[in-house]
């Protein structure tokens, strides 16, 4: 299993949009930088992730799963495009904020402290266990 990071502003679709798309999920659309894209083709069906709320918040604040593994984008006719499908499984009991991850040496050298810009990316296996033990999460 691989661990990953999605990025959205709340205000365009946050945790709760997620939540209300149940067991089916909904295609993490619109993705339009090539390496985001790249590593959406990486993964597989089973794979996790953090909901990652950018703009104001700028905290993890739950789990999600891929459910669909990469396919073309449903918002464009262009076929460079492609996206996976992503479901809810948890929230986090308290959302770790990017002011926590910078604050912890271990997370030094994580995509997100590094290319905060990114909005998919990948996550590694230790990075993944602290940041849910940072949010009282189980992993």
């Amino acid at each position: 299993m691989a661990y990953w990071l999605f990025k959205s502003e709340p205000s365009t679709w946050g945790w709760t949009d997620q939540v209300a798309k149940g067991d089916e999920g909904e295609e993490w659309d619109g993705v339009r930088n090539y390496q985001a894209r790249n590593f959406m083709r990486e993964m597989a069906v089973g794979d996790r992730g953090f909901l990652y709320h950018s703009q104001k918040e700028k905290a993890v604040v739950g789990i999600v799963e891929v459910c669909a593994a990469a396919h073309p984008d449903s918002t464009t006719d262009d076929p460079r495009w492609e996206c996976v499908d992503i479901r809810a499984v948890r929230p986090f009991v308290q959302p770790v904020t990017l002011d926590m991850i910078k604050a912890e040496e271990h997370l030094a050298e994580m995509v997100l402290v590094r290319n905060s810009r990114l909005s998919v990316q990948p996550v590694t296996q230790q990075e993944w266990h602290l940041i849910c033990g940072m949010g009282k999460t189980k992993a």
